[in-house]
């Protein structure tokens, strides 16, 4: 079961990604008490609040992105309780990107991670989700990407710290500009 996720959700979602980035999923930085890590939190809160965050490109033009999200329960628990995992989209280029998504640790490896991603992918954003990208030192990274591939994902490459995916139904411009991104930051693979 999925609800869209808000400001309400914050602490829940602090938690699950700290959880996460110290087991490896995420960003390890994510972690632990940091400006960094602080200044992350505080956009995902304005994301929250508004469903954007203020993003500064590199050439240095600012751009506001729709950031939709979800919190989930899996089948069968009360929605009323806490939520055991979420999703968060970003908007790219007419499509998005599967963001930011975690489970409970407690959760995992009971077919729960394929419960959220099922019913992140069913959900409008999710069906026009074009990339996914995942830490490459994350346990679950073999697992994860098994999942995708059922979900229409096919890996494009690695770079440093990150392995990339994209949806086989991607526009061709995307696909593109993903694979050129890739290639630009030294893929692995």
């Amino acid at each position: 079961m999925l609800e869209p996720a808000n400001v309400r959700h914050l602490a829940m979602l602090r938690s699950l990604i700290r959880q996460g980035a110290q087991d490896g999923s995420f960003d390890r930085q994510l972690a632990e008490a940091s400006p960094e890590a602080e200044a992350f939190f505080a956009k995902l809160k304005s994301a929250l609040v508004t469903g954007y965050f203020v993003e500064e490109r590199r050439s240095g033009k600012i751009d506001t992105v729709a950031v939709p999200g979800y919190v989930f329960w899996p089948e069968g628990r009360n929605g009323g309780s806490q939520p055991a995992g979420f999703g968060l989209f970003r908007a790219v280029d007419g499509g998005y990107e599967l963001w930011l998504a975690g489970l409970d640790l407690g959760l995992r490896g009971g077919g729960h991670g394929r419960e959220l991603l099922a019913a992140l992918f069913a959900t409008p954003q999710g069906q026009k989700t074009w990339i996914v990208r995942m830490q490459r030192e994350s346990r679950y990274a073999p697992a994860l990407a098994h999942m995708l591939a059922e979900f229409g994902f096919s890996l494009v490459g690695d770079t440093g710290r990150l392995r990339w995916f994209l949806r086989k139904t991607a526009p061709a411009e995307i696909v593109s500009r993903v694979r050129d991104a890739v290639d630009a930051r030294g893929t692995l693979n």
